[in-house]
């Protein structure tokens, strides 16, 4: 069945491991998951691409400090490149502002996904990271139809009502036969730089038992640190070093 609604990739694109980075709910961090997991595996060699599919709530350009329209040549439409050479595409590279609201219904946006896979030109992408919106809705559901996604990781964050979230993303990709890569914990703790010691802001943290009862690994845990902030609102993600996710790129690929 989902072949009757696959998307074709672009004559011109040819696309490896696609990997969804998905949240049950808003305001996790599955953006910087995604910027960081790509920075990742760009440092690894690979050629890599970032959809935006977040189309309503697009932050992706933000972190990595692009700005304009995404260039277009005879042959087409192409993504944006980061100083580092990571092809990006959003909703935000095609408006001529981008605080204009994207006021659309669902099938519009999730057309609007499918377009990006199928009308861009991306060239050779080894690894294509999808920071799909939050939630078990229609965009998602396009996307897991439409596209050829090997599998997804599930960002979470402390608090219990996260973790019963996170359970019905991990219940989608089990409808849909999605692998479920594995879970990453967004502002786990936050660590003192006075008395050194590590405190649950959000409280304590609910992953591992997650983890436990679907059997999946955690992929890591990462601090509430203001640095990230600054750096994503200087969009300069591709900088944040002490908080790389190499491990990660290298369990996953």
């Amino acid at each position: 069945m989902k072949e009757e609604f696959a998307a074709k990739l672009h004559a011109g694109s040819k696309v490896g491991k696609v990997i969804g980075v998905v949240s049950g709910k808003g305001g996790v961090g599955k953006s910087l998951i995604t910027s960081l997991l790509a920075v990742a595996f760009n440092r690894q060699g690979y050629r890599v691409g970032v959809m935006d599919a977040d189309i309503t709530g697009p932050s992706i350009p933000k972190g990595f400090g692009l700005e304009g329209r995404a260039p277009v040549s005879k042959e087409g439409m192409h993504p944006a490149l980061t100083k580092k050479g990571i092809a990006v595409m959003s909703i935000n590279l095609l408006l001529e502002d981008t605080t204009d609201p994207v006021v659309w219904r669902g099938p519009l946006v999730g057309g609007a996904v499918k377009q990006f896979w199928s009308d861009l030109i991306w060239g050779e992408i080894d690894y294509m990271l999808i920071d799909m919106p939050p939630g078990t809705g229609d965009v998602a559901l396009t996307i897991f139809q439409s596209l050829p996604v090997d599998g997804i990781i599930v960002v979470t964050s402390p608090q219990e009502l996260v973790s019963m979230i996170v359970a019905k993303a991990v219940k989608m990709a089990e409808m849909m036969k999605i692998p479920v890569l594995g879970l990453v914990e967004n502002m786990s703790y936050f660590a003192c730089p006075d008395c050194g010691g590590e405190h649950e802001i959000f409280g304590k943290s609910h992953i591992d038992q997650i983890a436990l009862e679907y059997n999946l690994p955690v992929l890591a845990k990462l601090p509430l640190d203001p640095l990230i902030s600054r750096m994503i609102d200087a969009g300069r993600v591709e900088e944040l070093d002490d908080y790389n996710l190499d491990h990660v790129a290298q369990f996953i690929k």
